[in-house]
Parts: structure tokens; C-alpha cells; sequence
């Protein structure tokens, strides 16, 4: 079996991306908002987009943004914004065939990586379907701990955060230009 490569996504991905957007076992787990904007979602300054590769085939892709930078405050709440120095992830696996095989637990982990190492965060979110259970069990088992509940659009969710265990100086969000690496995927790892 394959490792998985990441690369930032190019504009060229973006009819996969869409795909992947449309497919029934995607919108079963992300819910069923408008889809994602793909052309202005890889150039916009305050997220990372990576596509998962394997075989040099496209399999997934895992947004790392900036949510104190994204500019519709989808991660604030009630209480204000949430505070610089905050991330979060979005991800999934568009291949239907790829899903289950420990791909997305090499992802998740590369973008986990990026959001503490790479640009410094003191705090990642994620926002899974309260119904997509597995989910939430994959990313407690990676140290995600749950916020609580909360409704995105018309999408009963379940926010959960990590926090860095770095816990040293944050700063907010810049891209920081990706270069491709080969992450071996968990083997047995049924997520």
C-alpha cells in the first residue's frame, strides 16, 4: 500500500474538488450547505488547501485556515470572535475507494503539523456532523476534546478543539509556500 503525498491544491484541481463536493458519501458527512467556492478557496490568503495523493492520484483534500482571519467569522460565536492564533481544519476523502484505508489519519496528522508547527497556533477546531460519530470518535482519538454543539447553516455539528502542546507565541496565520511530502498512511486504521 501507498503513502500519501500532500501538495497545495493549483487551480487545475478544481474540477476534482467539485466532484468530490457533489459525491453522496462527502455530503453525507459534511452536510449539505452550498458547496465550497474551489477557485477562490485555493487563493485566498487566510487558508491552505492540500490535496492528498496517492500514487500520484488524488484521493482527499484538508483545508488548514486561519479562523481569527477568515473573514465571515463562521468560527465565532455569540461571545465575539474567536482569538488570533486559532485554527482549523476541514477534511475528507473524496475517492470513495480511498475511504477507511488510513489515509485520513496520515492527513489530519500533516495538518495538525502545519497549524501548531508550521504557523504557530495555540488552538484547532474542527466541526464534524453531531450524526457522524465516527468522526468524532477518529478525532478524540487524536486528542480533540469537545467544545459542544452547534448549528452551521442548516448543519447540526459538534466543534471540538486541540490545543498546541507547544503553548509558546502565536502569530496569525500566513501561508507558508508547501512543498510535497510523502507521509506514510496508518496502516489498520480504519478512519
Amino acid at each position: 500500500m501507498s503513502d500519501v503525498a500532500l501538495r497545495l491544491a493549483v487551480p487545475s484541481d478544481v474540477p476534482t474538488l467539485e466532484r468530490w463536493d457533489r459525491a453522496e458519501h462527502v455530503i453525507a458527512v459534511s452536510g449539505d450547505d452550498e458547496p465550497w467556492d474551489w477557485p477562490r478557496e485555493i487563493d485566498v490568503p487566510w487558508q491552505e488547501v492540500w490535496i492528498g495523493e496517492v500514487d500520484d492520484r488524488p484521493i482527499g483534500v484538508v483545508v488548514v485556515l486561519d479562523a481569527a482571519g477568515e473573514p465571515t467569522n463562521y468560527w465565532g460565536d455569540a461571545s465575539g470572535p474567536v482569538s488570533p492564533g486559532t485554527c482549523a481544519i476541514d477534511i475528507w476523502i473524496g475517492e470513495p475507494e480511498a475511504v477507511g484505508r488510513g489515509y485520513g489519519t496520515a492527513m489530519m496528522k500533516h495538518a495538525i503539523d502545519r497549524a501548531f508547527d508550521a504557523h504557530g497556533a495555540h488552538t484547532i477546531l474542527i466541526d464534524p456532523l453531531v450524526t457522524n460519530t465516527r468522526a468524532i470518535d477518529f478525532y478524540r482519538s487524536l486528542g480533540f476534546t469537545d467544545v459542544g454543539p452547534r448549528r452551521f447553516g442548516q448543519d447540526d455539528c459538534l466543534v471540538l478543539q486541540l490545543r498546541s502542546p507547544h503553548q509558546g507565541e502565536t502569530h496569525r496565520l500566513t501561508p507558508i509556500p508547501g512543498e510535497a511530502k510523502r507521509i506514510p498512511r496508518n496502516p489498520g486504521e480504519t478512519h
